[in-house]
């Protein structure tokens, strides 16, 4: 860019980069020089918006974390997380300090810690694209593209994909254009597509989410979901503060009133909130892999320190009933929406910590334990495909792998879940219920399914929730293993 281009593009006045040794200091000041980036984009482009073309191209920069390190870490070889891997300059644009200020105080803290040397904070070189920026302010809308008196791409940066990817987190030897190496796992750009694409999806707000996430495939798990929140609402010890519904409908008493909604979103959301995002949330996915892509595709970038996946599957041994529970150790990836971002031929870890939250609160609920267990309960392969009636292939295909494959169930979403957790290294892990044996002749019919249902899911879900709150109990370092952190590994969980 020459110099007569350069001085046709107005931008906001933002201090120069500044080394901190305070962790709180640090994000104060990426705080405020989003809260600047956001403020001069959003009224420049109202008055756009109301006086026509602006003379000039208006122009923001997210800011950025960075670190220079001249010396290899004394870390702590247990940790998974909070240092870099070697000497040199590290990275990353930052998005919503607001929304992420525990995460990042945390993460720059440990970084600090592990390195001996400040992080500097200043703007970046990464363009704010203003579709992001008035995504804050809910009495601004960016209209479609050819509707304005000017193209909208002549004053203002629009998204771009070459900072939209996710090169970082399936290891495709990312560096920023300085050829710093990357510190997080998503680019802010990444994060605030995730955050756009959340709110679509979900019909709740990116603030609402909490640290711990159940997966369903099922509404009958959300009626359940929300009696046992009132249930902890009406219990002032609980812990819990409140419970907020599809539209961000937020209530803090038991018996507040929720109205339908107009519409359900396409995954319905909910979340029963704790301080500092300790609670739960539930998310209906519906039907498919591709749905199950999607959520956690976009919920990653939060950060999560858990999801699970609680639904149905199709039980695949004689000796299973109706009702029995499944807990898997490992996956048959027949689901292919992730092939081209973690090709088939990866092993998907079953995680410690996860499967003896998971079985330890199936023996809390259900009262049983050691070999009595076992009646109830199998542990084994689960199997994911993507065609829902499966079973009308010629039986000597699907049938054949899934028995050399040892699987024991079937379903439409958890090694999707479970992959895309490995993918963004986000700690998973699946506990099914058997609605039916269509190898067997007990298929899914409405008799049959409203007797399960009544009889289950109150007791599933539950099974879900005390193992989120072991979890919650347990150290974030011993949650996050190292199984999922690869040869370079960004320091930022």
């Amino acid at each position: 860019m020459n110099m007569a281009e350069q001085a046709m593009i107005r931008t906001p006045p933002v201090p120069g980069p500044e080394s901190f040794s305070d962790p709180k200091a640090a994000v104060a000041r990426l705080q405020d020089l989003y809260h600047t980036a956001v403020t001069f984009l959003s009224d420049n482009f109202s008055a756009a918006l109301r006086d026509g073309q602006p003379a000039s191209r208006i122009r923001a920069y997210y800011p950025e974390i960075r670190l220079t390190t001249t010396v290899y870490a004394k870390m702590d070889s247990r940790l998974a997380f909070g240092h870099v891997a070697e000497p040199g300059t590290y990275a990353t644009t930052v998005t919503r300090p607001d929304l992420f200020a525990a995460y990042l105080e945390q993460q720059i803290g440990l970084l600090i810690k592990s390195h001996g040397v400040p992080v500097v904070i200043g703007a970046s070189s990464t363009e704010m694209p203003v579709h992001f920026a008035v995504a804050n302010d809910p009495h601004l809308t960016v209209p479609q593209d050819g509707s304005m008196e000017f193209n909208l791409r002549d004053n203002f940066d629009v998204p771009d994909l070459s900072t939209t990817h996710d090169n970082i987190v399936n290891g495709e030897g990312f560096t920023y254009p300085d050829g710093a190496h990357p510190l997080a796992p998503f680019t802010a750009q990444r994060i605030d597509y995730s955050l756009a694409r959340l709110a679509h999806y979900t019909a709740t707000a990116a603030d609402h989410f909490q640290n711990h996430v159940l997966f369903t495939n099922y509404q009958f798990y959300v009626e359940e979901f929300e009696a046992y929140a009132r249930h902890m609402l009406a219990d002032k010890d609980s812990g819990y503060t409140s419970f907020v519904s599809t539209g961000n409908v937020e209530i803090t008493e038991a018996d507040a009133e929720i109205p339908a909604p107009a519409k359900l979103p396409q995954m319905p959301t909910y979340h029963l909130k704790r301080k500092n995002g300790s609670g739960i949330t539930l998310v209906n996915i519906g039907v498919g892999p591709s749905n199950a892509k999607t959520a956690t595709d976009h919920i990653a970038v939060l950060r999560p320190h858990a999801w699970l996946m609680v639904g149905h599957c199709a039980g695949l041994r004689n000796s299973q009933r109706l009702g029995d529970f499944v807990l898997a150790h490992a996956y048959l990836r027949e689901d292919h929406v992730l092939d081209d971002d973690l090709p088939v031929w990866v092993p998907i870890p079953a995680l410690a910590e996860i499967q003896i939250a998971l079985e330890t609160a199936v023996a809390d609920v259900t009262e049983l334990e050691g070999y009595d267990l076992k009646r109830i309960m199998r542990t084994g392969t689960v199997a994911t495909i993507d065609n829902r009636n499966w079973e009308l292939r010629e039986q000597a295909g699907p049938v054949q792998r899934l028995s050399q494959s040892r699987a024991i169930a079937l379903d439409m979403e958890s090694a999707t879940i479970a992959a895309n957790g490995f993918r963004f290294r986000v700690p998973y892990g699946t506990l099914l219920c058997v609605s039916d044996k269509p190898l067997h002749g007990e298929l899914k019919l409405p008799g049959m399914a409203s007797e399960f249902y009544k009889t289950q899911v109150a007791a599933h879900l539950m099974i879900g929730i005390r193992a989120m709150e072991r979890l919650r109990e347990m150290p974030l370092e011993r949650i996050h293993s190292r199984k999922l952190r690869s040869f370079e590994e960004t320091a930022f969980l």
